[in-house]
């Protein structure tokens, strides 16, 4: 019984959308139906601007710190994965929004930070130099998970951990695949700020 609520408790925290709610609250908008159409930190920098994008991104980033911990009190490292995959798979196909949610990469980098810190700030790092010398940030988001989840395997880490990268790998790459072929093509979207 506490499993099926820790599991529900995660994966109803990852519906929480702050770029929906705060479309709504600030602009009267659904993002969902604005700039890129993703409810996530880069498209409110876009449409709505940074200082509500930092906010977004945060709060994000806590769904996935929240439910690893939450995970690792209530159960155990095992679960601590799995609530953070779960937040994950909630932010993305969200039931409270007809599923329809952002790409998961801020709760990813909140479960990376809570599993391995040390190499979260690793791939960070990386993934702030990719947006810098390419602008695209959804290139800097694949490569970051998956350098993690390389890392992980080639420093030992433990094989719930290898799993749960390999995981959330897929999940990012699988909801950037329009993002994949607009970068094939040349039409990707490059990094740019809405100041306000």
């Amino acid at each position: 019984m506490k499993i099926a609520v820790l599991l529900m408790a995660a994966y109803f925290l990852g519906n929480f959308s702050p770029a929906f709610f705060l479309g709504k609250l600030t602009a009267n908008i659904d993002i969902r139906e604005h700039g890129s159409g993703n409810a996530g930190t880069t498209n409110v920098m876009r449409v709505l601007g940074v200082k509500l994008a930092i906010l977004v991104l945060i709060c994000d980033l806590l769904k996935g710190v929240l439910a690893v911990w939450m995970g690792r009190y209530f159960s155990g490292e095992t679960m601590a994965g799995v609530c953070g995959l779960l937040a994950v798979i909630g932010h993305n196909w969200p039931v409270l929004l007809r599923f329809k949610g952002g790409k998961g990469v801020a709760t990813t980098m909140g479960v990376g930070f809570m599993i391995h810190p040390q190499l979260a700030w690793i791939c960070l790092v990386v993934a702030i130099v990719i947006i810098i010398i390419t602008r695209y940030v959804s290139l800097a988001s694949m490569s970051g998970v998956l350098l993690w989840t390389v890392l992980l395997w080639k420093t030992n880490g433990e094989s719930a951990h290898i799993w749960l990268g390999i995981a959330l790998s897929l999940l990012v790459f699988y909801r950037h695949r329009s993002n994949i072929k607009r970068i094939f093509n040349g039409t990707e979207n490059r990094f740019d700020v809405k100041k306000s």
